[in-house]
């Protein structure tokens, strides 16, 4: 029988047939681990450094193994370079007839019903959105997947809600295109796989819809691998509450008017009552503020005016759910309606009204020109590990950053896991030659007013030296804002702004341009991979402490408090530690890589928990002297003509 070893030996199959393989110990040692947990089953918590080729040690005793094994990535991103880039690659190589599916939520898959009833609806729209449309219609005549990830539009283009399908609108079987569905059909395909690819969320949900006794979306697998594990207990927290979103509330008013035409139209007084429930979701939004923000739930029943707004919503949507009641079997849209319309009024008072004797947490979110309302469970770990005890299986978790000062136990507390297996790999890059690590003197305290306008001269100075190319990592909007109004009069760079474009388009345009300096905040600490010369350079401003002012942080600190904890110890400080390895995983992506870190935050050596974040990175040679940075970037700079 074959063994990793002669897979990803110095000799083995990937090297003898894959281009450009590079034989790494760590690599091997990680696939040894994974292929023992896979055969023997039990759980593996490992974290692997970067450039330590994780995915493919993985992948290769998953591929071996001979059993059922769904993989869970952290984005769809990361989804789709699995099964079209990694996977396809790795199973040629060892010439496997091993079946592969990649599933995604349903939202990632087009809905022909809902397209047909867009292309019938002649209310209008912007003119964007009908181009749009045309688009999704010439595009869904060609597609064999129904991925929308196969058109070219952005994430948020305003067609996508129209033409897909949520948990709430689907008619499942009900639905007159049930048997050309696309999600349908990538959930077969997903039964009969060998190895099944999907995400955190789609994980997640899966196991909050077992805990409300429905099937599952998930084919059963013999063994779950769970890459980016760090970010599972965040994606887990959101599955295992309540929600319900002005966006939710919305598509229902305009789902509803849409099937009300359609198949009933002789109860005038229904589309006023949709009228009202549609003011009563838009005057909630205003009642709770211009800003963007996270805020507890006593911030609202303490406001007269928002909890007025939450009372004429869950009023204007009770009268919603009567005249739709009235309807009843007039038709299967009005009937999904009437179910959504029940869905999001129970969820309404489950977080307005929760039950005693819960532990969860309610609060609020505004974005835009959207609202969230969440009741959060205080912790997944009992959730998760009650899973993990019915569904007997094989358990790997592993990403780049799961360890604090080389210890699992953060994490592992977090999803309630015990006796687990682990293991940690430094990575191969050669820090101590390829990165510098810079930590300024002189600066001001992190709290005080000064301070950002210190750290963007000290980024104006180190920007000159480096040429640009590189990334300023913020760890708040408004100091983004800040510096990006300061730096844009000081620098000779592109500069690129988080939010001025897409994600995806800034982080090319950075790539063609070679010289420019990007700021982002926290979406662009990790998932990101820039490797050569263009990036050479990341500046931190601050050590990532989550805001003690999140109501979900607060409330967990509360309860830490209470039972005897340190929220700071056992909370915070783990958390920042993991989120500044993400952001300094940015800058060395492979061996042929060289750049500079600079942490600005005088904390890291003036306070006694800075050790645990200077225990968990990269071992760079470090400096608080300006002018070895100087000289840093003086040894690579192209000899004068």
């Amino acid at each position: 029988m074959i063994q990793v070893s002669d897979i990803l030996g110095p000799g083995g199959l990937l090297a003898q047939r894959l281009p450009g393989y590079n034989h790494r110990p760590q690599q091997a040692a990680m696939a040894e681990e994974v292929a023992q947990v896979l055969t023997e089953g039990g759980t593996l918590i490992c974290e692997a450094g970067t450039g330590t080729g994780k995915t493919y040690a993985y992948l290769v005793p998953a591929l071996l193994a001979g059993r059922k094994v769904l993989i869970s990535t952290g984005t769809r991103a990361l989804q789709d370079q699995l099964y079209h880039r990694d996977l396809p690659l790795v199973r040629e190589a060892l010439d496997l007839p091993v079946r592969i599916a990649l599933l995604k939520g349903r939202g990632n898959y087009l809905c022909p019903y809902r397209l047909e009833l867009a292309l019938a609806d002649h209310r209008g729209g912007s003119r964007e959105f009908r181009h749009q449309l045309l688009a999704v219609r010439d595009w869904a005549s060609a597609t064999r997947s129904g991925d929308i990830a196969e058109l070219p539009l952005p994430d948020d283009a305003p067609v996508w809600p129209a033409v897909t399908s949520t948990s709430d609108n689907c008619l499942r079987q009900e639905c007159p295109d049930w048997d050309r569905c696309p999600l349908l059909q990538a959930r077969r395909r997903a039964q009969e796989a060998d190895l099944v690819v999907v995400n955190h969320h789609l994980l997640c949900a899966d196991i909050a819809l077992r805990d409300e006794g429905f099937g599952e979306i998930l084919p059963g697998a013999d063994a779950f691998i769970v890459d980016e594990a760090h970010q599972l207990p965040e994606v887990a927290g959101n599955f295992f509450g309540s929600a319900v979103s002005s966006r939710q509330l919305l598509e229902l008013v305009r789902d509803a008017e849409m099937e009300y035409t359609r198949e009933a139209g002789d109860v005038p007084e229904f589309p006023e009552r949709l009228a009202k429930l549609r003011l009563a979701t838009l005057d909630l939004r205003l009642a709770l503020g211009e800003e963007a923000r996270r805020g507890p739930w006593q911030e609202i029943t303490a406001d007269a005016t928002a909890a007025a707004g939450l009372d004429e919503l869950r009023q204007r949507l009770a009268e919603v759910q009567g005249a739709l009641a009235i309807l009843e079997g007039r038709g299967k849209g009005l009937d999904s309606c009437l179910a959504r319309a029940n869905d999001l009024a129970t969820g309404l008072t489950r977080i307005s009204e929760p039950s005693a004797d819960t532990a969860d947490i309610r609060w609020f979110e505004t974005q835009g020109k959207g609202f969230r309302l969440h009741l959060t469970p205080l912790s997944v770990a009992n959730i998760f590990q009650g899973q993990m005890t019915r569904h007997r299986a094989a358990w790997i978790f592993t990403s780049a950053t799961l360890a604090v000062a080389e210890r699992f136990d953060h994490f592992a507390g977090q999803l309630g896991i015990a006796d687990a297996r682990t293991a940690c790999w430094d990575s191969p890059f050669d820090y101590p030659r390829q990165a510098l690590w810079f930590v300024p003197r002189g600066l001001p305290d992190p709290n005080t007013p000064a301070y950002g306008d210190a750290v963007s001269d000290l980024a104006s100075h180190i920007l000159r030296h480096s040429r640009g190319r590189a990334f300023l990592l913020y760890t708040s909007h408004r100091a983004l804002r800040q510096a990006a109004e300061r730096l844009a009069d000081q620098l000779d760079y592109p500069l690129l702004v988080q939010g001025m474009a897409p994600r995806g388009e800034l982080l090319q345009r950075f790539r063609d341009l070679g010289n420019a300096v990007l700021l982002g905040t926290s979406s662009f600490w990790e998932g990101v991979d820039v490797r050569g010369e263009a990036l050479s350079c990341v500046i931190i401003d601050k050590l990532p402490f989550a805001s003690p002012g999140d109501p979900v942080l607060a409330a967990r600190m509360d309860a830490l408090r209470q039972r005897g904890g340190n929220p700071f110890r056992d909370f915070q400080l783990p958390q920042a530690v993991i989120a500044l390895k993400q952001g300094a995983g940015r800058l060395i992506r492979d061996a042929h890589d060289r750049g500079l870190l600079v942490v600005c935050d005088p904390r890291l050596l003036s306070k006694s928990y800075g050790h645990a974040f200077l225990k968990s990175l990269p071992p760079m040679a470090r400096t608080r002297d300006l002018a070895v940075v100087e000289g840093f970037f003086a040894a690579e700079a192209p000899a004068p003509v």
